[in-house]
């Protein structure tokens, strides 16, 4: 089985930008969408990536940030300032749209209740032509995403497995290895769920990771790639 790539969203402070990276993450995610409570300033963002950079060195998990219906101009902006690897859109931004963007686009998919199986894949596949990668997230009429709660995963499976796709949505240390083993997801993606009275939590981080790749606390990861 493949070794699933994991990204842990919402980073607010370099401390646990540095505790994701060292338990092994692949991604780190940083949200610049406007009016949610981990909204990030680009001030901020760029004193806490630099203060991350200058701790960890060259290299390391990828840099995403997370943007929504935001002027592609200005996404540019902070993507060049910060050095971000990824763009992740949140809102009904198009492939024209993820076209003009300085780096490679993450489209996320939200599922809805009466989303099956054939019509999740199909709309996946689509994206992945114009996107390097997909995050399934629960719909959720009150947030852009899914307010961390889950989707029936039933509606993943066969899709979770594609190269590009990461499983979203009421992840956690606790259900996350039952996730991997019903849908060998190629990645996931978590914020609410490593997180203890709304702050990221470095304990729930590495154990979310070490359940995810069905390792003790402290091990280090295994082969995981990104595309």
């Amino acid at each position: 089985m493949n070794v699933p790539r994991v990204k842990i969203c919402g980073l607010r402070t370099a401390e646990h930008a540095l505790a994701a990276a060292d338990a092994g993450a692949d991604c780190l995610g940083f949200v610049f969408v406007e009016g949610v409570r981990r909204q990030l300033q680009p001030d901020l963002a760029r004193r806490l990536v630099s203060a991350y950079r200058a701790a960890r060195g060259p290299g390391g998990p990828a840099l995403v940030g997370l943007f929504r219906n935001q002027p592609p101009a200005w996404v540019n902006d902070v993507i060049r300032d910060l050095g971000l690897d990824f763009a992740q859109l949140c809102g009904d931004e198009g492939p024209d749209y993820a076209a003009r963007l300085a780096v490679p686009a993450i489209r996320q998919v939200l599922v809805r209740p009466d989303t099956g199986p054939d019509e999740l894949r199909s709309r996946v596949c689509g994206v992945l032509e114009t996107h390097a990668m997909v995050v399934l997230d629960r719909f959720d009429p009150h947030s852009p995403g899914g307010g961390g709660k889950a989707f029936d995963w039933r509606a993943a499976t066969g899709v979770a497995p594609v190269p590009g796709v990461l499983l979203a949505g009421g992840l956690t240390p606790d259900n996350v290895a039952g996730a991997v083993r019903l849908l060998r997801p190629w990645g996931l993606d978590v914020s609410t769920g490593v997180e203890t009275d709304g702050v990221k939590d470095p304990e729930k981080i590495r154990a979310f990771i070490a359940a995810a790749r069905g390792q003790m606390p402290g091990t280090p990861r295994g082969d995981a790639r990104l595309p």
